[in-house]
Formats: structure tokens, sequence, C-alpha cells
């Protein structure tokens, strides 16, 4: 089986990236392939380069607080392509209802700062263990 493939992607005009790049090091470190996009991605960016990829996750870092609008526009934009296969899952600053309110819209589980990196890790591996299964 090949390894799990990651897109780290900072959507919108957030300037803060030093938590993706601890993201992406240690979903590498736990063996999985990460493409990071870098800073100031538009959802259209994040969304072609997840299907050019092909990856099995797109993990969003959102700290602008334009999350409900960001995350829901690259979901559409890759499940128009046909990939509503691809996990969205992400972090940064997101209140609990606007989470509740993603996730009810079929995004992934989305994490908090501060949450442990080994808490991510086993979330994704667990999503592919199962999606391998079904």
């Amino acid at each position: 089986m090949r390894p799990i493939r990651v897109l780290v992607a900072k959507p919108g005009l957030d300037g803060h990236d030093r938590g993706a790049k601890v993201v992406a090091a240690a979903l590498r470190d736990a063996g999985m392939e990460v493409i990071y996009t870098g800073l100031h991605q538009t959802p259209e960016m994040i969304a072609t380069a997840a299907i050019q990829e092909d990856v099995d996750v797109i993990g969003l870092s959102i700290l602008s607080g334009a999350h409900m609008t960001l995350i829901p526009r690259v979901q559409a934009l890759v499940k128009a392509q046909g990939r509503d296969d691809i996990l969205i899952t992400g972090g940064g600053i997101i209140p609990k209802e606007d989470v509740d309110t993603l996730q009810r819209g079929g995004v992934g589980k989305l994490f908090g700062p501060g949450t442990p990196t080994t808490d991510l890790i086993a979330y994704i591996k667990d999503w592919a263990r199962e999606k391998q299964e079904a």
C-alpha cells in the first residue's frame, strides 16, 4: 500500500505558517507523503493541487477567521472534480459551533491550537485504515 498523501495548505490571507510547517513535518515523520503549498493559497489553487497530486487528505490551517468560507469552498471544488473521497481536515482558531456546522457538512475532524500532532496522525491513519477496509 502506498503512503498516505496529504496536502497541507494555508488558504486566504493568514500569514502565520509555523503550525502548518510543524504539522507537515510531523506527518512526514509519521511516514506520510506531504505536499505543503505555502502561504496565501486560494481555494481554487488548493483544490487543483490536491487533484494533481492525487492526495488522500487535505489539511487546511486557518487562523484568519475565514474558515466558514474557505473550508466549504475547497470542499465544493474538490467534489466538483469527482473527488469526494478526499478527507478534508485541518485546524486553527475555530469556534465549537462552527466546527459542528462544518462537520455536519462533511468536513473531517478539526483541531485547535495546542493539539498534539500525535492526535492528528492517529486520526488520519485511522481514517485511511477505515477507508481501505470499506
